[in-house]
């Protein structure tokens, strides 16, 4: 089976390269950018199989990115990787496009396994902590 191709949206270099040297063994990190539009530019032109974004990015936020590419009827899967651990942006981003949802602070736990999870058709969601769930 071919390698998933992925395309990482974030707007803190360090971040993406964490991020691609996590996914690098299993993944192809096809390219990497530092906002809502370049995702959206580069998702036209490279065409990756999931694109993992950022919620609060320059430019245009995560949520419109989605948006934008979902009403484009835009093929990539779409995995928020985002501080915001909150039920009601996982709704947000749910209904924007996104085919999964990892916490920033389970992202070497959850990133790989939620990027296998899409790319077989299921969605994933980061497990809420019970910190998570009194908010």
């Amino acid at each position: 089976m071919a390698r998933a191709r992925v395309l990482l949206a974030d707007d803190n270099d360090e971040f993406l390269s964490v991020t691609t040297h996590l996914l690098e063994p299993e993944f192809d990190v096809v390219a990497t950018v530092g906002n809502g539009q370049a995702a959206v530019d580069e998702v036209g032109r490279l065409k990756p199989d999931v694109l993992v974004l950022d919620i609060s990015m320059p430019v245009l936020n995560g949520i419109e990115t989605a948006r934008r590419l979902s009403t484009a009827g835009v093929q990539t899967k779409i995995v928020f990787l985002t501080v915001h651990e909150d039920l009601d942006y996982v709704r947000t981003a749910r209904v924007a496009g996104a085919t999964g949802y990892v916490f920033k602070s389970r992202l070497v736990v959850d990133l790989p396994m939620a990027l296998r999870e899409v790319m077989a058709g299921r969605f994933f969601v980061s497990s809420f902590g019970p910190a998570c769930l009194e908010r």
